[in-house]
Parts: structure tokens; C-alpha cells; sequence
């Protein structure tokens, strides 16, 4: 499957949509879905870039330097929250990654780690390395020892390219013009995708400042809808 990729904002503040866009969504509720349509979503999922409201999520197979797995999202029996990000990024990428963080924690609160992970994809493989990834995961408070937080690093920028906007539809492009990162940034649209464990997108949540009980409250529906199945 291959995508338009969206570039969300302006310069290298990335929103992940288009303020002030409206559209009218189809009432025709898909198959594969357990959550009602989301009502936020800027157009019918066949218009975005990015997979959205009952569309499958895209396959991808990538590996997790901290765990030394390799993650088939094809092969997922888990409800997933995927996302792409670069750990140096200075602002959106660690805004979102701190939310998801809390998130994470709720869902274990809510005894609903195993049937949760997390797949933040970088789509920076160059500097991007284990190392820099462990430090991350220290500096956010990412609970590594859950086992349902797994770092995705393409082995190339052409892979990540590939993966992140080709397939994903989330638009990246890095800038050697930047005022936040000298010589090194990305603009870069900030999506993040629910799906259940059928590989179904329930929700493609836009920026990075993600509502943690929303979140939440979505994973928890997924689950227990699958669990009671």
C-alpha cells in the first residue's frame, strides 16, 4: 500500500493535519471496527494520507533494537498505538512521546499490558541507534521491563521511507534550515494510529498533544471488546 504523505503545519512545527479543514465524514460504519467514528477526523479515511477509521494498517516488519525482536505488524494479536517520531527532535516528538508514556502507565494500571503495545518508528536510522533509543526511553520514563513498549528503527532512511511515509502516509523530510536544530532537523507530520488486534485502525489521532485518558479510554474499549469476543 502506498500513500500520499501529509506534511502537517508549517516549518518544522508539525501537526499531523490542516487547521480549518472540515468534511463531512460517511455515516456508512466500516467493518472490523469496535469504537464509534471518530468524530475529529478531518475527511472520510479514503481522502487522508494516513490510514485512518477502518482502514487495515499498513504491514510492516521492523526491528526493535532494545528487545533484539523483530516486530511483523502483520503478525500483531495486540491492540497497537503506532507512531513515528526522532529522539532528538526538540519539541512535537517528545511532547507526544511523554503523553503516550503516561498512557502506557495507565493501561498497566488498568491491568492491560499484555494486551496493549506501543511501536514508535523512527524515521531518523542514522543517528537513531540503540543507544540513543535507551537513552530516550530513560529520559521519558518508558517502562521497558512491560514488554509492550518496543522502539521500531528502519535499517536505512530509504527503509524509513518506505515504512513510515510510503506506508504510513506520515510525511517526513529533513532540513538542513532549521532554527530549532542546526544542520539537522525534520519537518514532519505527528500522527498517531490505534488499531485492534485484527489490524484494523480504530483511531488516527493528530499532534502531539494527544488526549492521555482519551487514549486510554479507547485502548480499554478495544480491549475488553476483543477480550469478550
Amino acid at each position: 500500500m502506498r500513500r500520499r504523505a501529509l506534511l502537517g503545519g508549517i516549518g518544522t512545527v508539525a501537526t499531523g493535519g490542516v487547521a480549518g479543514c472540515t468534511a463531512a465524514l460517511s455515516n456508512d460504519e466500516p467493518e472490523g471496527v469496535v469504537l464509534d467514528p471518530q468524530e475529529d477526523q478531518l475527511a472520510d479515511s479514503d481522502d487522508l494520507a494516513y490510514p485512518a477509521y477502518g482502514q487495515p494498517l499498513p504491514e510492516f516488519e521492523l526491528r526493535a533494537p532494545l528487545s533484539g525482536e523483530t516486530i511483523d505488524g502483520a503478525s500483531l494479536d495486540r491492540t497497537a498505538v503506532v507512531t513515528a517520531i526522532f529522539t532528538s527532535c526538540p519539541a512535537e516528538c517528545g511532547i507526544l512521546l511523554r503523553r503516550l508514556v503516561e498512557v502506557q502507565r495507565r493501561v498497566a494500571e488498568s491491568g492491560l499490558t499484555d494486551s496493549t503495545v506501543f511501536l514508535p518508528i523512527t524515521f531518523d536510522p542514522e543517528r537513531d541507534d540503540e543507544r540513543a533509543l535507551r537513552e530516550n526511553a530513560e529520559s521519558l520514563g518508558v517502562d521497558l521491563e512491560a514488554g509492550n513498549w518496543h522502539y521500531l528503527r528502519p535499517s536505512s532512511p530509504g527503509r524509513a521511507k518506505d515504512v513510515v511515509e510510503d506506508r504510513l502516509g506520515i510525511g517526513f523530510e529533513r532540513t538542513t534550515e532549521s532554527d530549532r536544530l542546526e544542520g539537522y532537523d525534520f519537518t514532519h507530520a505527528v500522527v498517531t494510529l490505534l488499531a485492534n488486534p485484527d489490524g484494523i485502525v480504530e483511531r488516527a489521532y493528530r499532534g502531539e498533544r494527544v488526549d492521555r485518558e482519551r487514549v486510554a479510554d479507547d485502548i480499554s474499549a478495544v480491549v475488553e471488546s476483543f477480550s469478550a469476543e
